[in-house]
């Protein structure tokens, strides 16, 4: 039976440890590809064209737009950020289950676009563990801690737009309950079409052999 990857979009609060899932997930399973985004922000140090991001000039990312070449793109501080096409579809159709990491704006452009996308939320298993892990991260002021639950407080109001929500409490548990939900969706009955076509069409010719 042909196997056609998935497609995944991960979301969740700053703080919800959604990068750590991500590695851990990779690591600990062999069948997923994290989707790069193409981006017009410089690179920083140390990072890699084709391996953090597709690093663009504004013209370029800009003709990526006019030619249907994104998934989905967003522009945030005078940057372009967006989903290339080209390459999701070549991991999708090498079997691989692409993992998307994007915010709730761009999750939901994808759903769009794309109805067949699994849209999972990632969340602590409560506000005062969110603002323990953004203060334990010791890299931020209270301020910016004060705007990223804010925020947090905005995204909220758009998790029942997710197909799931995952909590993530005990992280070793969280990667194999997100790797079960992407496992089960392979099993749905839209994505098997094909077998019901060929199974029902099967079934008829033993009947007319009876």
């Amino acid at each position: 039976m042909e196997h056609q990857g998935i497609l995944v979009v991960v979301s969740g609060f700053s703080g919800a440890g959604k990068g750590t899932l991500m590695k851990a997930l990779l690591k600990k399973y062999d069948n997923y590809a994290l989707s790069i985004s193409a981006t017009t922000r410089k690179p920083r140090d140390g990072e890699m064209d084709g391996r953090e991001y597709f690093f663009k000039t504004v013209e370029e990312f800009e003709k990526l737009i006019d030619d249907d070449a994104l998934i989905e793109y967003a522009k945030y501080v005078d940057n372009y950020y967006g989903t290339p096409k080209e390459y999701v579809e070549n991991q999708l159709a090498a079997g691989k289950d692409v993992i998307l990491e994007i915010e709730i704006q761009g999750a939901l452009k994808v759903k769009a676009k794309r109805p067949d996308t699994v849209l999972i939320f990632v969340t602590p298993p409560s506000a005062e563990e969110l603002k323990k892990r953004l203060i334990g991260r010791g890299t931020e002021t209270m301020d910016v801690i004060k705007s990223r639950l804010r925020r947090a407080n905005e995204e909220a109001k758009g998790m029942n737009g997710y197909d799931y929500v995952l909590i993530n409490d005990d992280l070793d548990k969280c990667v194999d309950e997100l790797h079960s939900i992407i496992l089960g969706e392979h099993s749905a009955a839209v994505r098997n079409e094909t077998f019901i076509r060929k199974i029902t069409s099967e079934l008829k010719g033993i009947m007319k052999g009876e």
